[in-house]
């Protein structure tokens, strides 16, 4: 199980994930989880923040090895207009 948190909008299948949503790679997802079966190493990006041990064994194997810079989620790049 891995589970990520957005600071920044991604698009996820094919939809646009706002920040604050959280993400999980299919295993053992809690209700209201975007479901990302993609969600492994070379898909993870500076804007997300791991939530457990998978996700951080994910980020470890990374191009991005430590957290994001920012450290918290303004919302401004989710904002639809």
């Amino acid at each position: 199980m891995a589970r990520v948190r957005l600071t920044a909008a991604h698009l996820i299948n094919g939809k646009v994930s706002k920040a604050g949503s959280i993400v999980c790679d299919g295993t053992g997802p809690q209700a209201g989880d975007v479901i990302w079966t993609g969600l492994n190493a070379a898909a993870y990006s500076n804007a997300m923040v791991a939530l457990d041990a998978g996700a951080i064994t994910i980020q470890a194997t990374s191009r991005f090895t430590v957290n994001p810079s920012v450290g918290f989620i303004s919302g401004a790049n989710s904002i639809e207009g």
